[in-house]
């Protein structure tokens, strides 16, 4: 792996630029990893994920010592500028990035670090998270989910749901009761392979056609101890930080793509998009006038929303990463992508209702997908109100309320 670190930002900018002209392939420019198949990767595809993983670029500032970039925060905002000025998009990604690596990072001890981080960074595993539970949504630390302990591995029995990608994984991080006397106190963390005896993904098929969750179950699932994040009974601090990870992931605060625009989920930008299905009057504007005022009003939140979420992004990498701050994008960015998708049907028309068959193309029936699977998002992460909830204990300090009956 080449060591970038002695040289200053023009010299990296250039060495950067010279690399990614010779290693990323032009057949995928302006593409991103959410247009690739869950079960098959191109050639150019699977090129630019080991070579992007080998060098750690796909995770450019963590440490160079479990395979990551070892860039600084200044270098990978230029090696991100540079792969933004050819189109070309990060191939490394998933929960394992996004949430369960940084996390590992932070409450992992030096073995499982070795073990785990490297095939994250080279994109090799997919992880899932096991958190909520049929009956322990909001109220996570209701789990009843329980590892008995065997002597040198624990018994886990229990069921989990919404489990994204389970029947694709090969880990998942969980959440366990390890005492059963306590609530918060007695949950464990843990790590556990999929194709251990015992697990059974089962997926889920959603209103929109595709099957992203499982409901998981666990039968006797015999997990080594070595397999245990942090002190036993100590997984509930150690989940509310990954947490953080994921709601700041699931906000997309930051997060532009080469070409795309601030709060889109895919296709041709809104106001191109609204002058080709409704035209536009004799000035060359769009012809709804109180149409054009929405689509305004939606471009200024989703930029403002963009804006606000790489300065966050910049204070978490300088600090100690997410805060509760990361519940204030989530909301957001869940309803800023919601009102996209909603604009984006009305814009279509009768051409927005489109499923299958003829008459529609590839970018309308996904349209009306979209914004069908988009009404999850303030509820996946934690619902809205519970973030509501974080945001005003945490970020503005009100006190906790009680009702009288």
């Amino acid at each position: 792996m080449a060591d970038f670190g002695a040289h200053d930002l023009e010299t990296f900018r250039a060495e950067a630029r010279e690399w990614l002209a010779a290693n990323f392939p032009a057949s995928l420019r302006g593409e991103s990893l959410a247009m690739e198949g869950p079960e098959e990767r191109s050639a150019d595809r699977e090129a630019w994920r080991k070579a992007m993983g080998e060098m750690g670029w796909g995770t450019p500032t963590w440490p160079k010592a479990y395979g990551g970039g070892g860039l600084s925060k200044d270098q990978a905002k230029l090696l991100a500028e540079e792969m933004n000025a050819i189109g070309a998009y990060n191939p490394i990604g998933g929960m394992g990035v996004i949430m369960f690596g940084p996390t590992l990072l932070e409450y992992g001890d030096e073995e499982q670090k070795r073990r785990h981080i490297p095939p994250i960074v080279k994109g090799e595993l997919r992880w899932c998270q096991g958190f909520s539970e049929p009956g322990s949504g909001s109220d996570l630390a209701s789990l009843q989910t329980k590892a008995i302990d065997a002597g040198d591995h624990f018994v886990v029995s229990g069921s989990k749901i919404w489990t994204s990608g389970a029947h694709l994984a090969d880990w998942c991080f969980c959440l366990v009761r390890t005492d059963p006397t306590k609530k918060h106190e007695g949950i464990s963390f843990v790590l556990i392979d999929m194709k251990t005896p015992g697990v059974e993904p089962r997926p889920i098929l959603l209103i929109n056609g595709t099957t992203p969750f499982c409901e998981t179950f666990f039968t006797d699932v015999a997990v080594p101890k070595e397999n245990l994040v942090g002190p036993l009974n100590g997984g509930w601090t150690i989940a509310k930080r990954l947490l953080q990870h994921e709601r700041q992931g699931i906000s997309g605060a930051g997060q532009l793509t080469p070409g795309a625009q601030a709060g889109s989920v895919g296709g041709p930008p809104l106001e191109a998009l609204a002058k080709s299905y409704v035209g536009v009057d004799e000035d060359g504007r769009l012809a709804d006038a109180d149409l054009r005022s929405r689509i305004t009003a939606h471009l200024m939140e989703a930029q403002a929303f963009q804006l606000t979420g790489r300065r966050a992004t910049e204070e978490s990498r300088s600090n100690q990463g997410p805060s509760a701050v990361s519940s204030i994008l989530k909301n957001v960015g869940s309803k800023v992508r919601q009102e996209r998708a909603e604009l984006t049907v009305e814009v279509l028309g009768h051409q927005g209702l489109g499923w299958t068959g003829e008459g529609f193309d590839r970018d309308e029936i996904m349209a009306a997908r979209a914004w069908l699977r988009g009404k999850s998002g303030t509820i996946a992460g934690g619902s809205y109100e519970i973030q509501n909830n974080i945001i005003s204990k945490r970020i503005l300090g009100l006190p906790e309320t009680t009702q009288k009956g």
